[in-house]
């Protein structure tokens, strides 16, 4: 179960679908995403780059703190850029949030997204019956998906 909800993590980071990633060939990364890295993340260390159909995903540490910035494959732009946090680095009410309305529950994965100017925070729950995926992009928590154990 643990597994899956690794793959089910990996895929809400990326926004993509298993469907648009291309594992065949390793191809040459995109110097336009790499251009772009390089000037958005100067002081970023250990990167590395992953290609997809669609996509590159750098992985690398800024200020002490793995990310993951997505890069479109066509144009180079900057599409998002994700980190793992704590349940204190949250927004106060989304914090409040979850302690009130999901008590029975530990939280198993949290990140944060930004993309296009907007911040968007996803976290997994469980409890002995199930996991819930629950995306916040403002003030609520809405359920992403849940899935009975």
């Amino acid at each position: 179960m643990k597994k899956l909800m690794l793959i089910m993590s990996v895929v809400l980071v990326a926004g993509f679908t298993q469907a648009f990633a291309d594992k065949g060939k390793e191809k040459e990364v995109n110097q336009q995403a790499n251009a772009s890295f390089t000037k958005d993340f100067s002081t970023a260390k250990n990167a590395s780059w992953e290609q997809y159909k669609n996509y590159v995903k750098v992985t690398f540490t800024l200020n002490n703190q793995v990310m993951y910035a997505y890069y479109s494959n066509e144009s180079g732009h900057l599409m998002a850029v994700s980190r793992n946090i704590t349940s204190e680095q949250l927004p106060i009410n989304l914090m409040t949030s979850l302690r009130k309305d999901y008590k029975g529950y530990w939280i198993s994965d949290l990140f944060e997204m930004a993309s296009d100017g907007q911040t968007s925070y996803y976290v997994t729950l469980q409890n002995a019956d199930e996991t819930v995926v629950l995306k916040s992009s403002g003030s609520d928590w809405n359920v992403f998906k849940t899935t009975a154990k």
